[in-house]
């Protein structure tokens, strides 16, 4: 996690990226909440050069957490997530059932640190209402995103993430930095690597819980994997509506990854085109190509 900006008054975002061979940089998010009661949501990546309760310090003194809102509890959302709660004594883990038990095969939640919440719940931290629901793309059963209707701002986990170009662009403010038409490609993308089921779905019924959002139609959408996205949402929906007739994702096998690897060594043979779904402008570089 390298970077710490804000949204606003009440948001911080704690932005960093995994760069991931063949599909591009893929944002990493977490975020604090400045609510009266303040809240953490996800807590970044588990790797040894990160310091999470660091980066956290520069937007708010972890003492002070009250909440930390888990919305699932894969490893690049967990990876500060006890370091923070022996940081911040008085916060409790919003999860659900099934997050707490997935937890449990890791390391368990302290039982009096957990406080269960499902989507059409909501969660009061003071001075606004939290209200939580299941974002309609997801990779893990116990995802619970929420929305902050005083700052109209969708956190969506993994939902409408997508691969960036550069680093530069992963860990920056605006997902508009990418035009609309490779913004696009990067969600479609995302959404056939992160939840391929989308694929083999009932359209209606998946078209049927992408409409929730639209009618929310929060002003920024706050992804785990996507840059800060202002202003974009009625089009990023529309993106999201169309990954059942997405190409489906299919990673290399292991002759095509030997032959990746080697096209990073010194005289090795360059590296295989990027995947990525249909719709990609031949202009525009794809998320991952060298530019």
């Amino acid at each position: 996690m390298t970077t710490m900006h804000r949204v606003g008054r009440d948001i911080s975002v704690l932005a960093d990226c995994l760069e991931v061979p063949g599909i591009g940089f893929l944002p990493v998010n977490a975020f604090v909440l400045h609510a009266e009661a303040p809240v953490v949501v996800d807590t970044g990546l588990g790797l040894p050069d990160r310091n999470f309760l660091e980066v956290l310090g520069s937007a708010i003194d972890p003492a002070d957490v009250r909440w930390v809102w888990l919305t699932h509890p894969d490893r690049d959302h967990t990876g500060g997530l006890f370091a923070l709660l022996d940081a911040a004594p008085q916060a409790r883990v919003v999860t659900t059932y099934i997050g707490a038990g997935i937890m449990s095969t890791e390391r368990p939640l302290p039982r009096e640190r957990v406080f269960l919440l499902n989507p059409g719940q909501s969660l009061d931290v003071g001075d606004r209402t939290l209200s939580a629901f299941r974002p309609p793309l997801f990779d893990n059963p116990a995802t619970v995103g929420f929305y902050d209707a005083r700052s109209r701002a969708c956190f969506s986990s993994d939902c409408f993430g997508a691969p960036m170009p550069s680093a530069d662009l992963a860990e920056g403010d605006d997902a508009g930095g990418l035009v609309p038409e490779q913004l696009r490609a990067a969600q479609l993308l995302w959404a056939t690597v992160d939840s391929p089921w989308v694929h083999v779905v009932d359209t209606d019924k998946y078209l049927a819980t992408v409409r929730p959002l639209r009618e929310m139609d929060p002003e920024t959408v706050l992804s785990t994997h996507l840059p800060v996205a202002t202003g974009l949402t009625s089009r990023m929906v529309d993106s999201i509506s169309s990954a059942p007739g997405a190409d489906p994702f299919m990673g290399p096998d292991q002759r095509e990854l030997e032959r990746m690897l080697a096209g990073f060594e010194p005289g090795g043979p360059a590296p295989g085109p990027v995947a990525v779904p249909e719709g990609m402008p031949a202009e525009a570089p794809a998320p991952g190509a060298p530019t």
